[in-house]
């Protein structure tokens, strides 16, 4: 049995100023962020259930299998056989092809085609069993991590490592090695779609973060177009969600580099985050246990080595408030181990364990610090020598600004 934790108890900071903050001039990124908001309606993710669609819609699925037929045959796409015997998966893969292009069933047709060819031609089907030697790429550059609240299988983007000119002339320094990475890079996405479920009402899709921090727009510009293109062209409806985090000011001149080159479905994806403000972003779509510790979350690599995670408890921390949270019921002889992160931290932070015993002494477990922002998830334990409770102290009285943040914990008892 685990020991119980109370719901954390917020103390408000008797000298903190009863007024609300004065409204400020909206910064570049925010107006951005809302006029993007404005123009884009939210996506809805399509349920490839043959009874929801319109009449149309079903006779344009029957009229692009015959011309499939008539224009190459038998068919497959990632070992789903297209055509022939009915099959719900060979749906849902043709479904995202019409829905690519509205429905248009001869361009639906050609995109298919063109698709087929160049998965034959790029060794798509094999890509995943090829040793590419990008290895320091694994885990840093594009990755596939965790899943999002619905399922979805998520995959992280991050191209800041690119800054150092080393670096980048490694991976991009010619033709061939900018072919590699895009090999590489086709590798991570093709191991995302191998966890999707290809059937009506199922995940079929996957959720893409890319961080902006520190990416270097100007060099990346190529790669850059050719990962878009490749990805829109063969890739149909295999994105749910593209969520950017840590969005610097230019981002206006990505945005409207790539937006002409992006279709509005594509567009009605978008959630835009601004720097700082990552964790608060991904928290609307992951669960803090599969957000990686640098963005907020409490997920570490190399978790996913021991299973499932433990599921994280969620609080906010409003501005001006101290939290605590009290773990109750812990035996003499058994080990607590927690982690907490709030993101985005600046705030104090102190863990301290309190007997049950009244002659007992409070032990200062982890002593008042001042958290970096940039500072990962807090992971420690204590072994109690006697029954009490650990309380978890995350002070944010000296700011007024409001933060998300999440905890778990394991008690061990002594065997």
């Amino acid at each position: 049995m685990e020991a119980a934790a109370s719901p954390p108890s917020t103390a408000k900071d008797s000298h903190a100023p009863d007024s609300s903050p004065k409204p400020s001039k909206k910064n570049f990124v925010a107006s951005l962020m809302e006029a993007a908001a404005l123009r884009s309606p939210s996506f809805k993710e399509d349920t490839y259930f043959i009874s929801h669609l319109k009449t149309s819609e079903r006779r344009a699925l029957k009229e692009l299998k015959d011309k499939l037929m008539s224009a190459h045959g038998p068919a497959s796409m990632w070992g789903i056989p297209l055509l022939g015997n009915a099959d719900e998966r060979a749906d849902v893969v043709l479904l995202k092809f019409l829905r690519a292009r509205d429905f248009r069933v001869h361009d639906a047709l050609n995109m298919l085609l063109k698709c087929l060819n160049w998965r034959r031609e790029f060794g798509a089907d094999a890509v995943l069993e090829e040793d590419l030697g990008l290895k320091e790429l694994e885990g840093a550059v594009a990755y596939m991590h965790g899943f999002d609240r619905c399922g979805h299988p998520v995959c992280y983007n991050a191209y800041g490592v690119f800054k150092d000119r080393e670096m980048y002339d490694k991976v991009f320094g010619d033709d061939e090695k900018l072919n590699k990475f895009l090999r590489w890079r086709v590798q991570i996405l093709e191991r995302g779609i191998k966890l999707l479920h290809f059937k009506p009402g199922a995940v079929n899709s996957i959720i893409q973060v890319t961080d902006l921090k520190d990416m270097p727009k100007r060099e990346l510009r190529a790669a850059s177009n050719h990962i878009l293109s490749l990805f829109q062209d063969n890739y149909p409806e295999m994105v749910a969600r593209k969520i950017f985090i840590n969005v610097p000011w230019y981002f206006s001149l990505l945005y409207s580099m790539f937006s002409p080159f992006l279709t509005q479905r594509t567009k009605s994806k978008f959630v835009i985050s601004k720097e700082g403000n990552a964790a608060e972003t991904l928290y609307k779509f992951i669960r803090p246990e599969y957000v990686p510790v640098q963005y907020g979350g409490l997920s570490r690599p190399g978790d996913s080595l021991a299973g499932p995670p433990k599921p994280a408890s969620e609080f906010t921390v409003k501005g001006g408030e101290k939290v605590n949270i009290q773990i109750e019921g812990i035996e003499g002889g058994a080990t607590i181990t927690w982690d907490i992160v709030v993101g985005g931290w600046e705030l104090d932070y102190s863990a301290e364990f309190v007997p049950n015993a009244e002659e007992s002494y409070t032990i200062a477990v982890e002593k008042p610090r001042r958290m970096a922002a940039d500072e990962a998830a807090i992971h420690n334990s204590f072994a109690a020598r006697e029954a009490g409770k650990m309380v978890l102290s995350v002070d944010n009285s000296a700011s007024r600004s409001r933060k998300v943040a999440a905890y778990r914990y394991v008690v061990r008892k002594s065997s």
